[in-house]
C-alpha cells in the first residue's frame, strides 16, 4: 500500500489533502448532533431542547474520552507505520480495539445506573429532569459503538486513509437525520427518538467501518499476529492516557460549567445549548487541521524528518488563521438566523439573547484556539505529554473557576468570556515547550 504522501509531499498539499476528509467528516458528525437539537427544539419544544442540552456536557465527556484514547493510540500506530514496522503496528491496533471495547462497556453500565444521580448533581431543572435522564440512558446503551467508531477512525487516519472515516460519517449523519425526523415527527418519541436515532446510526457505521478496516489491515504484513500484547498496551497508554485525561478533564470542567448554566433556568439553558452546538461545529476545521498535523508529525518523526515537521507547523498555523477568519465572518453575520434554526420564531427573548450573545462574542477568538490545537498536536505526536497535559489542565481550570465564581455574580456571559482567556493560557504554555525543542527527540 503506497500511502506516504505525509512524508514526501509539500506540507500545504499534504495537510490539506489529509485534513479535508477529516473536516468534512467531522462536519457531518456535528451536523447530525445539531440536527438532534434543532428537530426537538422545533417539533417538541424549548423544554425538550433544554433537556438534550442539559445532557450535552456529560455526553461530551465520553465523546472526548473516546477521541482522546483513539488519537493517543493512533500516535503509536502512525509512528510504526512511518517506520514500516507493520507487524508491530497490527498488534497495537488489535490491542487498542479490545481494550477500548471492554472499557466502553464498563462505562456504559456505570452511566446507565448513575444517570439520575448525575443529572441531579448538575442542577438540572426539575421540569426537564425526566426527559434528560431518558435521553442519557439510551445514549449510554450506544457507548461501545461510539468508542469503537472513534478508535477505528483514528486508526484509519494513522494510516493516512482519512477518506474512509469521511464516507462512514456522511452515511451515518444522513441516516441519523432521517431517523430523527421519522422517530420525532412521525412516531412522536420526543427526546428518546433522537437518542435512538443516534444509537442506531452510529452502531451500523461502527460495524461497517470495522469490517472495512480489517480488510485494509490485511494488506499489510499478511499473516496472523497476537490480538493482545501487554507491552503494546503499555506503550499506547503512555500517550493515550494523558490524551484521555486532557480531553475528559476539560469536558468534566465544562460539565461543571454546565451546572452553573443550569442554574439560570430552562430558557437561558435552551439558548446556551443552541450556541454550544454551533461552537462545536466551529471547532471542526480547527481540530481537523490539528489532527492532520498530529499524524503528519508522528509519521515524519518516525522517519527522522524533524525539519519537515517545523514547515508543517507553520503551514498549519496559516491554515488556522484562514479558518478562524471565516468562522468570525459566519458568526458575526448570521448569528440571529443560526439561533432561530434551533429555537424557531417562537423562541423566548431570554433564550434568543443568550444564544446570540454567546456566538457574537466568541466569534472573534477562534484563531487563538487554532494556534493552541496545532501546538498541542506537535507535543502529542512527539509524546511530550507532560507539558501538553499541564497546559490543557491550566486552560480548563481557569475556565471552570472563572465561570463558577463570576457567572453567579455578574451574569451568564461570564461563562463564554472565560473561553478565549483559557485558550490563550494553554497556547502560551504549549508554545514555550515547542520552542524548547524537546519534541525533536524521538523516544
Amino acid at each position: 500500500m503506497k500511502n506516504d504522501y505525509l512524508l514526501v509531499k509539500k506540507p500545504l498539499w499534504a495537510l490539506t489533502v489529509f485534513a479535508i476528509p477529516i473536516i468534512i467528516g467531522n462536519f457531518f458528525q456535528q451536523i447530525y448532533n445539531m440536527a438532534d437539537s434543532a428537530i426537538v427544539g422545533r417539533f417538541v419544544g424549548e423544554q425538550a431542547l433544554a433537556a438534550v442540552g442539559a445532557s450535552y456536557a456529560l455526553t461530551n465527556v465520553f465523546i472526548c474520552i473516546a477521541m482522546g484514547g483513539g488519537i493517543g493510540a493512533s500516535v503509536i500506530v502512525s509512528r510504526q507505520f512511518g517506520a514500516r514496522d507493520y507487524r508491530k503496528m497490527k498488534i497495537s491496533v488489535y490491542t487498542a480495539f479490545l481494550t477500548f471495547l471492554v472499557f466502553s462497556m464498563c462505562l456504559a453500565a456505570v452511566g446507565w445506573f448513575g444517570s439520575p444521580t448525575i443529572m441531579r448533581w448538575l442542577h438540572t431543572p426539575q421540569e426537564i429532569m425526566g426527559m434528560a435522564v431518558r435521553y442519557l440512558r439510551i445514549y449510554f446503551l450506544g457507548l461501545p459503538f461510539l468508542f469503537m467508531y472513534n478508535v477505528i477512525s483514528a486508526m484509519f487516519n494513522a494510516l493516512g486513509q482519512s477518506k474512509y472515516p469521511l464516507g462512514f460519517l456522511i452515511f451515518s449523519s444522513l441516516f441519523n437525520i432521517a431517523l430523527d425526523i421519522l422517530l420525532v415527527t412521525k412516531l412522536n418519541l420526543g427526546v428518546a427518538g433522537v437518542a435512538w436515532a443516534t444509537l442506531i446510526a452510529q452502531g451500523i457505521s461502527a460495524l461497517l467501518s470495522f469490517l472495512v478496516f480489517l480488510k485494509l489491515l490485511a494488506q499489510l504484513s499478511p499473516g496472523k499476529v497476537s490480538l493482545f500484547d501487554s507491552r503494546s498496551l503499555a506503550e499506547m497508554t503512555k500517550v493515550a492516557l494523558p490524551s484521555i485525561l486532557q480531553q475528559s478533564t476539560v469536558s468534566i470542567g465544562m460539565m461543571l460549567v454546565q451546572s452553573v448554566v443550569n442554574g439560570f433556568g430552562t430558557e437561558a439553558l435552551a439558548g446556551y445549548s443552541a450556541a454550544a452546538k454551533v461552537e462545536s461545529l466551529c471547532f471542526v476545521p480547527l481540530m481537523g487541521i490539528s489532527n492532520a498535523l498530529c499524524s503528519y508529525t508522528a509519521q515524519n518523526l518516525g522517519a527522522g524528518n524533524q525539519e519537515r515537521v517545523v514547515k508543517g507547523y507553520h503551514t498549519a498555523n496559516g491554515m488556522e488563521i484562514v479558518s478562524g477568519a471565516f468562522i468570525c465572518f459566519f458568526l458575526e453575520g448570521f448569528h440571529s438566523q443560526i439561533i432561530t434554526l434551533f429555537l424557531g420564531e417562537e423562541g423566548t427573548a431570554v433564550a434568543r439573547s443568550t444564544g446570540e450573545a454567546y456566538l457574537t462574542f466568541l466569534g472573534w477568538f477562534f484563531c487563538i484556539l487554532g494556534f493552541k490545537v496545532t501546538t498541542d498536536a506537535i507535543l502529542r505526536a512527539s509524546k511530550d505529554m507532560k507539558m501538553f497535559t499541564i497546559a490543557n489542565l491550566a486552560n480548563f481550570s481557569f475556565r471552570v473557576i472563572f465561570a463558577m465564581i463570576m457567572a453567579p455574580r455578574f451574569g451568564i456571559h461570564m461563562v463564554w468570556i472565560a473561553s478565549p482567556i483559557g485558550w490563550f493560557i494553554n497556547w502560551m504554555l504549549s508554545y514555550v515547550e515547542y520552542r524548547r525543542g524537546k519534541w525533536r527527540i524521538i523516544v
